[in-house]
């Protein structure tokens, strides 16, 4: 089924099928459930370079594992009728999917919040992922400050908050991550004021570093 199909049978039931037919040769990606899809939207800077950091940082740490992430192009299927796009997951060669399109079995799903997601990625979307049986930690990361939600199933789903100065424990997989690092290139406040002030440290720890060498004549 190609975009045009998807668009004319917009208000029809469109079979699993179909719709994961349809998602090999599409040009836009859709996300399907209970037989409707829904089209995804594009990202913003500071959505694709958190996406990119979290992917990389995962990737360097976890290549001599039998894990690894895996970015928004990977299809998850969350129930016999859901099908999702995470920003990132993390899955592992014993993932029980067939389909080299699709994985079932994600430890670690990573999404991060812009307005137009925030209701989706804090409600249903994370009732379809915290069903999973094989989901570990759940990762929301705002993009328009520095904070990063976890909730993990050993803390029985409850949030934990992190933020600048602050690392992440990846339990699953035995990895941390620094939010700073996460964060990294991203341009918000919070990032703002977090690099000043560890300038100014710098500058204050030495200052002799940072004074004008004819000062030093």
């Amino acid at each position: 089924m190609n975009d045009l199909a998807y668009q004319f049978d917009i208000e029809h039931n469109i079979s699993v099928e179909d719709y994961l037919s349809g998602e090999k040769t599409s040009q836009i990606k859709y996300e399907y459930v209970d037989g409707q899809v829904y089209a995804m939207a594009g990202a913003k800077l500071n959505h694709n370079r958190i996406v990119r950091n979290a992917t990389s940082l995962l990737w360097s740490l976890l290549r001599s594992t039998p894990c690894e992430p895996l970015g928004s192009d990977m299809l998850l299927q969350t129930s016999s009728c859901k099908y999702r796009y995470p920003d990132v997951m993390v899955v592992c060669d014993d993932d029980t999917s067939e389909d080299d399109y699709i994985r079932k079995n994600p430890l670690i799903i990573i999404e991060v919040l812009s307005k137009s997601t925030r209701k989706k990625d804090k409600g249903e979307k994370r009732q379809e992922y915290l069903a999973l049986p094989s989901l570990q930690e759940y990762v929301l990361i705002e993009q328009d400050y520095a904070e990063i939600e976890v909730q993990r199933r050993a803390d029985n789903w409850q949030s934990s908050y992190y933020f600048l100065g602050d690392s992440v424990n990846f339990a699953s997989v035995d990895i941390t991550l620094s939010v700073e690092a996460i964060y990294q290139r991203v341009d918000n406040q919070d990032m703002q004021d977090f690099l000043r002030q560890k300038e100014k440290i710098k500058q204050e720890t030495h200052p002799l570093k940072y004074n004008d060498p004819l000062d030093q004549e």
